[in-house]
């Protein structure tokens, strides 16, 4: 589909984002139009059905399960001792070259990963799916992967993918900072350095070219004492990047681990606090109705 848009608009800054911004206005509108249909008729034969195939649906656009999963087979590459199985696992979770990554970096790359997709695959799909349902779920979704796949400040993507960046900064800059507070608060449920957390937080949330990346990024750096980011090889360049929290101690293979427990415990928060306002606003609208 690429390709055809491209080839609908002439090359250049202007022609190249008003295709990028095509593509996504198209992904997005597929993605919801098709499991719409669907509900359509499932609620349609019965609401029980349309009940069952919409759980399933919202099942499936979270993805705790799935970063758990494959962030822990890092970590299991690792205690091998198999650095070249590491990063190829990495490779299957980050965007950077990990050819040359040491332990420490490939744990640094999963830890990262971890926490920027507590927002985006977790807490933002969620909240989405809170206020419209799976449509709404699977419309974030795909903003997301759009981000993913054309997102890029490179020379094929420089203009192509401004509308793909932007609209996913858009979509997540709300559950970007909610995710930071709740992993705040979950960072001291679990007996992490929640103040340090605070504390790096506040300091370097802003730390990344994305307005939204750095959020949960330094708060798992400030609860791990450890830092984050900083310097990284991509399609073969050199980008320099700030780095996040202090390192107080060295980042060690067991903190894949530690993040998983502020994975789940700050979607388990989430899922609390969106349902209790969820109830809350209900209450309030059959009280004003009446």
């Amino acid at each position: 589909m690429e390709k055809i848009i491209r080839s609908l608009f002439p090359s250049g800054k202007t022609g190249e984002r008003i295709g990028g911004g095509l593509l996504v206005v198209i992904v997005v509108a597929v993605s919801m139009a098709v499991p719409g249909g669907i509900l359509y008729l499932a609620y349609h034969i019965s609401f029980y059905l349309g009940l069952a195939v919409e759980s399933f649906m919202c099942y499936q656009i979270l993805a705790t399960k799935s970063l758990k999963v494959e962030s822990d087979r890092v970590y299991q590459e690792i205690q091998t001792g198999d650095i070249a199985r590491a990063r190829k696992a990495v490779s299957m979770i980050v965007g950077r070259d990990t050819q040359n990554l040491t332990i420490e970096g490939v744990t640094k790359a999963a830890v990262e990963t971890v926490a920027e997709n507590t927002s985006d695959g977790v807490i933002a799909p969620l909240f989405y799916m809170v206020i419209g349902g799976a449509l709404l779920g699977f419309g974030y979704k795909a903003v997301n992967t759009m981000d993913s796949m054309v997102g890029y400040k490179n020379e094929k993507y420089q203009y192509f993918g401004t509308a793909a960046a932007k609209f996913d900064d858009v979509v997540n800059y709300i559950p970007a900072r909610l995710s930071a507070w709740l992993m705040i608060l979950a960072s001291a449920i679990t007996h992490m350095d929640w103040k340090n957390a605070k504390k790096v937080f506040l300091r370097d949330r802003y730390n990344h070219k994305s307005p939204n990346s750095a959020q949960t990024e330094s708060v798992i750096a400030g609860a791990l004492d450890v830092q984050l980011a900083g310097d990284a090889w991509y399609f073969g360049k050199l980008c320099k990047k700030p780095t996040i929290g202090d390192a107080i101690r060295e980042i060690e293979p067991e903190d894949i681990r530690r993040s998983h427990t502020l994975l789940y415990m700050t979607a388990v928060l989430a899922l609390v606090v969106f349902e209790v306002v969820k109830v809350l606003v209900c209450l309030w609208y059959f009280t004003v109705q009446v």
